[in-house]
């Protein structure tokens, strides 16, 4: 019987409730098909040990229904478990228009969080669909399936609570596009890595403290970026050319950022970086961690020594946009079907032009202009936010691995 044909005919809502087993769904229906009845839907949730299994089924042939709400009471109290059985007409009703996926990350996640954002759903004039955890480390991770308003109006309703709150949200449109985001495209400085790359140049240089107060300021958006850029990369003129292998040696990878790509990868996923930091680090970040994509700045090296300039099309704020359209094209994925992630005034036009920005631990002036942000230390989080479980990371974990593929990186949080 189909959907349509359910719409107005008498129906069962059988609901059992108890200490989980093997065999309780199997059971149920069991019971149920000596009744000819047939199924119109079925939900079951499993917590802590606990079930809680609804099955909505069509009304069974006239004069049975007592027989069977009486078999089913007694099949549950063999069990130890309890059951309800309640009559009406149809199916589900409708699911309002305008679906969307609201992920919620709390580190911890409080229930006064969790009732602030319900409140807001509602007060928005959504309905909440359903509720699935997603990862309870090394955050906890829920998503809420919700309908009645369209996608942009609630996820500015919600950037308000979420900034209240202390808790991560974002909101992306439901549907089969969410499962068919195929390219992630990533900063490197302070985002992929927790250095910021020409800082560890200028260490070497003995000028980390003037380079420094400029990167701060061209991140909070002060200054023109290809002007600091140049102004910084001035600084480490005549330092010996050996120095990229020290840097190379001291970069710092982000905690969970060789699980966010080695799963995305698993996944089917192609994965780049932009930046604004040098082609002497990014193309050995591409080699070791197995990137689809990667671009930067170059420094201009002449008879073993840095020059004090960079070469070639600078990677700026609007470069990096560019790149991602780049990459995009590249990789046959429509920029809707894109994932940007950065932490600094510098992503903000790739973060918009993404089908999803994410601020990785930004500064304000990121956080409020980006689609979503995340506030806690581990990269792999954005995997929730593309409804990935930590079951489906764990399990990507279990494939072989080419021994070599962490040779010569530090070690992360896997």
């Amino acid at each position: 019987m189909s959907a349509s044909q359910t719409s107005d005919v008498p129906t069962l809502l059988v609901k059992i409730f108890g200490k989980d087993r093997p065999g309780i769904t199997a059971g149920l229906f069991d019971t149920l098909a000596a009744y000819s009845v047939d199924v119109v839907d079925i939900e079951q949730v499993v917590t802590r040990g606990r079930i809680v299994l609804c099955a909505l089924v069509t009304e069974p042939p006239e004069g049975l229904e007592g027989d069977l709400r009486a078999t089913v009471h007694s099949w549950a109290e063999s069990l130890k478990m309890q059951a309800e059985i309640i009559s009406g007409i149809g199916d589900n009703r409708p699911r309002g228009l305008g679906r969307s996926l609201v992920t919620v990350l709390g580190h911890p996640l409080t229930a006064e969080a969790t009732a602030a954002i319900a409140a807001r759903i509602t007060e928005s004039g959504s309905n909440i669909d359903r509720i699935f955890r997603l990862a309870k480390y090394p955050v906890t991770a829920v998503e809420f399936a919700v309908s009645g308003v369209e996608t942009e109006p609630l996820r500015t309703a919600l950037a308000t609570e979420a900034a209240a709150l202390g808790v991560d949200i974002a909101v992306v449109s439901a549907g089969l596009h969410r499962r068919a985001q195929r390219l992630v495209v990533m900063d490197v400085d302070s985002t992929l890595i927790q250095d910021e790359v020409i800082e560890l140049f200028a260490a070497h240089a003995g000028c980390e403290d003037k380079v420094a107060e400029v990167t701060a300021a061209a991140m909070r958006g002060e200054l023109d970026f290809e002007q600091s850029l140049h102004a910084r990369v001035a600084l480490l003129a005549g330092l010996d050319a050996s120095v990229v292998d020290k840097v190379r040696s001291e970069v710092r990878l982000t905690p969970g950022a060789r699980t966010l790509i080695r799963t995305l990868k698993r996944l089917g996923y192609q994965v780049g970086v932009v930046s604004g930091g040098f082609t002497q680090v990014t193309d050995d970040l591409k080699e070791r961690l197995g990137l689809d994509f990667a671009q930067a700045n170059t420094l201009e090296i002449v008879d073993g020594k840095l020059t004090g300039r960079v070469t070639g099309e600078i990677v700026d704020r609007a470069g990096k946009a560019r790149l991602l359209r780049r990459f995009a094209a590249e990789a046959g994925v429509p920029l809707s079907q894109t994932v940007a992630i950065g932490d600094g005034a510098n992503d903000l036009d790739m973060l918009n032009a993404a089908g999803l920005g994410v601020a990785f631990n930004a500064k304000p002036v990121v956080r409020e202009a980006a689609h979503t942000a995340v506030n806690v230390p581990f990269l792999d989080t954005v995997l929730y936010l593309l409804g990935i479980t930590r079951e489906e990371v764990e399990a990507a974990d279990t494939l072989d691995e080419d021994p070599g593929e962490n040779v010569g990186l530090p070690l992360d949080r896997i």
